[in-house]
């Protein structure tokens, strides 16, 4: 199946309909809107963002240690000073809630338990569908429309977009993202210019001026 990155924007407001979930202590909610920022703004896997660790998470380095991969290659992930911010505030409140006993795992639920990928998916389908990017479903079906993993797409397309209006050889920055995602092959990195129509329109034209340079 063929997947399509978000649309242009909507991060802004899936993040702000998390950030109205129904959270007594005020964890379950900062939660989601620090586990979909996280998605964003580094192009995690969510399985990858959902198996960090306390350990993990170095924020004086701005480093993430990403151990339980898709392919079994743990890698380091640079992250930038504002997702740096976002992650120091969500474990300082994490820390007054879980004070007694937290759990290992990075995000949590409201209860002190790692959040686990069913109820992260679940609830995602919830905020999309109260914002009209999802249909809603009968029953505990959540339906078709975007998913976590799209944050990721949207994450890579988004990057080669703008190395191509930067003007830069993508071909050679291709490995950088691949070995950033996580990718065993750079032909997967690939597939996003393949699968995009406006990256593809990019790529032919860039492949044209260089044609026409020689």
């Amino acid at each position: 199946m063929t997947t399509a990155p978000l649309d242009r924007d909507p991060a802004a407001s899936v993040l702000a309909e998390a950030a109205r979930l129904p959270s007594p202590k005020g964890l379950c909610s900062l939660t989601h809107v620090t586990l979909i920022g996280l998605l964003a703004a580094t192009g995690l896997r969510p399985g990858e963002a959902l198996a960090l660790e306390l350990r993990d998470v170095d924020l004086q380095t701005g480093i993430l240690a990403i151990r339980q991969t898709k392919f079994g290659k743990s890698r380091f992930v640079p992250i930038k000073d504002s997702t740096c911010a976002a992650l120091a505030h969500y474990v300082e409140r994490r820390n007054v809630v879980c004070a007694c006993r937290p759990a290992d795992g990075f995000l949590v639920s409201e209860n002190g338990a790692r959040l686990r990928d069913y109820a992260a998916r679940l609830t995602f389908a919830k905020v999309s569908c109260a914002i009209g990017l999802r249909a809603a479903a009968e029953g505990r079906r959540i339906g078709r429309g975007p998913r976590l993993q799209d944050m990721r797409h949207t994450f890579a397309t988004r990057k080669l977009i703008e190395w191509y209006r930067a003007g830069l050889d993508v071909e050679r920055e291709l490995p950088k993202l691949a070995t950033y995602l996580g990718h065993v092959n750079v032909s997967h990195t690939y597939w996003y210019i393949e699968a995009v129509p406006e990256l593809l329109h990019l790529a032919t034209e860039h492949m044209s001026q260089r044609g026409g340079a020689q």
